[in-house]
């Protein structure tokens, strides 16, 4: 469990929201946006701010994807979002040829060296050519972020060996949407961390993490997906239904245990992880819990541990039958489905933060096999 606290305190500490590792694709692009816009339903941002971060997420995904496409290190692909003093962060992180970086980078500065008339006049330039446009845009969509922002643009290329390079794209917006950048004389833009944050995910073979209070429209977001990330893997569906029915389980116990958004935000945000390594998936969330709850939860979790399948098969229709429709919990049936879906213990741990609560951590491991 220690690196679901190290995951948590990183996404805390950089106020971070959303990281994703792996390949980019038109289809898992979609929920990708709409986890940032959900996300954003219950912020500050207007139509108009939230119309200008949408069209750079938009972009920078389809610029990871355009250059991901037929790379071998496209896996190792990046997106960020972070929210920090009243303004949203996104940033992208790829894979590039060593040899690309000069001409990407003097392509970058050009458009930052150039005023929003300067940049209005050079895009219509480049939208009535046709020969650059059969190019794919030739950097028109690295022009469209940047006019459309009203700013320039932050990026860095971090050398990783082998004749490669990790460039990263970056962004940070107001409730307006317009560009804030941090200028050389006041805060250089690095990437590195994003370049330590991959290796994070990587390690801990992570290819998702959600950071933040789980509302129904959230949750709908992150299943939506992980399914589409669970259809692009060919994983068998029998499995993929598995980890599915799983997440729906787990992300509802977040949902229930956790006290309001303003004591999360003190004490400990929700977390929802999801993770591939040797054909076994791990779902991990983690959330604050009342201190008065702890101790018969973990008496729960530790009686269902108790069980193999036929045994929880007859607890789960214990706890069935004793279902009413006065009775407003459902008792011990969500985690006696996800014991017996994933065909394996429940691992957890309780970290007390202070008097009031603890941090509670579930983690279910679903192998690729027949339970």
């Amino acid at each position: 469990m220690d690196f679901a606290r190290s995951i948590r305190d990183r996404m805390m500490h950089e106020h971070l929201m959303f990281v994703y590792r792996g390949v980019v694709t038109r289809d898992n692009s979609v929920p990708l946006l709409m986890l940032l816009e959900r996300e954003m339903e219950n912020s500050e941002f207007g139509f108009s701010g939230r119309k200008r971060l949408f069209m750079f997420v938009l972009e920078s995904l389809q610029n990871v994807a355009r250059h991901s496409e037929h790379n071998l290190s496209a896996k190792m692909s990046l997106v960020v979002y972070s929210k920090l003093n009243g303004g949203y962060t996104v940033s992208t992180g790829n894979v590039i040829s060593s040899p690309n970086v000069d001409n990407l980078k003097k392509r970058l500065d050009e458009i930052n060296s150039l005023d929003p008339d300067e940049l209005r006049s050079v895009y219509r330039k480049m939208l009535s050519n046709t020969e650059l446009n059969s190019k794919g845009g030739a950097g028109l969509g690295l022009i469209e972020m940047a006019r459309r922002t009203g700013n320039k643009l932050d990026y860095d290329f971090v050398n990783i060996g082998n004749g490669k390079h990790y460039f990263i794209l970056s962004k940070t917006v107001d409730s307006e949407g317009i560009g804030i950048r941090f200028e050389t004389m006041e805060k250089p833009f690095y990437g590195k961390s994003v370049v330590r944050l991959e290796r994070l995910m990587a390690d801990n073979s992570l290819y998702m993490v959600w950071s933040g209070h789980i509302t129904s429209d959230v949750e709908k977001e992150v299943l939506t997906f992980a399914e589409t990330k669970l259809t692009e893997d060919e994983t068998e569906s029998n499995i993929r239904r598995r980890v599915f029915s799983i997440m729906v389980e787990i992300l509802e116990n977040v949902s229930k245990f956790s006290p309001d958004r303003h004591q999360e935000e003190l004490f400990g945000m929700p977390v929802a992880m999801i993770g591939f390594e040797n054909k076994v998936y791990t779902v991990t969330t983690g959330n604050l819990i009342h201190n008065t709850m702890v101790r018969q939860l973990k008496e729960k979790l530790d009686t269902i541990n108790t069980h193999d399948m036929t045994g929880l098969k007859s607890l789960f229709r214990k706890s069935l039958s004793e279902q009413t429709l006065a009775t407003e919990s459902t008792g011990n049936m969500g985690l006696i489905e996800m014991a017996r879906k994933s065909g394996n213990k429940l691992d957890y741990q309780f970290e007390k933060i202070n008097e009031l609560y603890s941090y509670f951590t579930l983690a279910v491991k679903i192998e690729d096999r027949l339970n």
